[in-house]
């Protein structure tokens, strides 16, 4: 396996998620990564036949074995006003979000 994830690449994930990590916590989640990244890798070592679904385990979900969809149904909430209320900032019943600053990606 050559794929890591190089300190340069994990400051750059980190100031695009706008995180403020410590040097010690950001090493271990890099470290925690590129280990994901390594089983990743030794799975993908395994043989796996081409015709095998992508979704294939050993529990067949079917229309005979399980539950059917709930309806998506809307029911409000009897007191909204409370959730507002908790709301650092609202305005005519909605929430004020502060704008997240971004770069543009190429």
């Amino acid at each position: 396996m050559t794929d890591q994830i190089t300190a340069e690449l994990f400051n750059h994930l980190v100031q695009l998620a706008a995180l403020e990590l410590a040097d010690d916590e950001a090493e271990y989640l890099r470290e925690q990564l590129n280990k994901q990244l390594k089983a990743i890798h030794e799975l993908e070592l395994i043989p796996v036949d081409p015709a095998t679904p992508i979704a294939a385990h050993g529990v067949p979900y079917t229309t005979h074995n399980s539950q059917p969809s709930r309806p998506d149904q809307w029911q409000p909430y009897p007191k909204p006003i409370e959730i507002l209320d908790q709301a650092p900032e609202t305005d005519e019943r909605y929430i004020i979000v502060p704008e997240i600053p971004h770069t543009d990606l190429d």
